[in-house]
């Protein structure tokens, strides 16, 4: 729950506005405009347990750092993907002074965040595999998103079908963790995911890469393979969409830790 929604709770649980005040501040702030360019949904966590990301490719810098700073005062964080060196300098100029900044270059991504506030933890909890070191982009993407969204990931890189043998110490530890989700990125012909799915009980989403030679080789042959697997419980995603890999895990780890609590 957002940290606006809890102090509109809070004043209507202390009397000091009445219930139709508190409607009106929720239903006011569910969107957020920022001027022309935007319709921000502010509490799109609150609903669907994802918040809103901010996609950086296409935008100019200036209104590329304004809808950031829009989302992380009213949510205290906020998210994006597809950034590149140009935006992170135009965010680094527009930024509060009880503000701080995150980036993971190889991923692609942008992460601000209130001084005063903490990452959550929900007890999700993520693994993510590798064919080779050229999905690892990718997989970082994936990474990232899924710890912004509360969960512990795990990581094992470069274990792909061409040495076969390199998979099963770390899936076997991933295993053991007692994972709930696993996220597995490969290009060239995309067959570590039917392969993982294959040997574990455990939802499995796929994420072919846009890497390989030739006739299929921006991933759609790995994407086209992944489609037609034989393996039980793959779920596939877009090529190179590690973000949307990542909320799917997270939606099922998320649910999955929330049961455990329950319990």
């Amino acid at each position: 729950m957002s940290i606006y929604i809890r102090e509109v709770l809070n004043l209507l649980i202390e009397g000091k506005i009445s219930l139709e005040e508190a409607e009106e501040k929720l239903k006011s702030t569910g969107i957020k405009e920022v001027g022309k360019i935007a319709k921000l949904d502010i509490y799109r966590h609150t609903r669907a347990g994802i918040p809103e990301v901010v996609n950086a490719e296409n935008k100019s810098p200036q209104d590329f750092a304004k809808l950031m700073i829009e989302i992380a005062k009213k949510n205290s964080a906020a998210i994006a993907t597809r950034v590149d060196k140009e935006k992170i300098v135009a965010l680094k100029k527009a930024l509060p002074k009880n503000y701080q900044l995150e980036t993971n270059q190889l991923a692609r991504t942008a992460v601000i965040r209130s001084k005063k506030a903490k990452r959550i933890k929900t007890g999700g909890k993520i693994g993510i595999l590798t064919a080779g070191t050229s999905d690892i982009p990718v997989a970082e993407e994936a990474r990232v998103i899924a710890e912004e969204m509360g969960c512990e990931v795990f990581t094992a890189y470069d274990v792909g079908v061409a040495g076969l043998h390199r998979l099963f110490p770390p899936l076997e530890d991933m295993v053991k963790q007692s994972i709930d989700a696993l996220v597995v990125v490969a290009g060239m012909e995309g067959a570590l995911p039917s392969v993982v799915a294959g040997l574990v009980d455990i939802p499995v989403i796929g994420v072919p890469t846009s890497t390989g030679y030739g006739m299929g080789g921006k991933g759609e042959a790995a994407l086209l393979a992944m489609l037609q697997s034989c393996s039980p419980g793959l779920a596939i995603c877009n090529i190179d969409n590690g973000y949307m890999a990542a909320t799917i895990a997270v939606k099922i780890a998320n649910k999955i830790a929330k049961a455990r609590l329950a319990h």
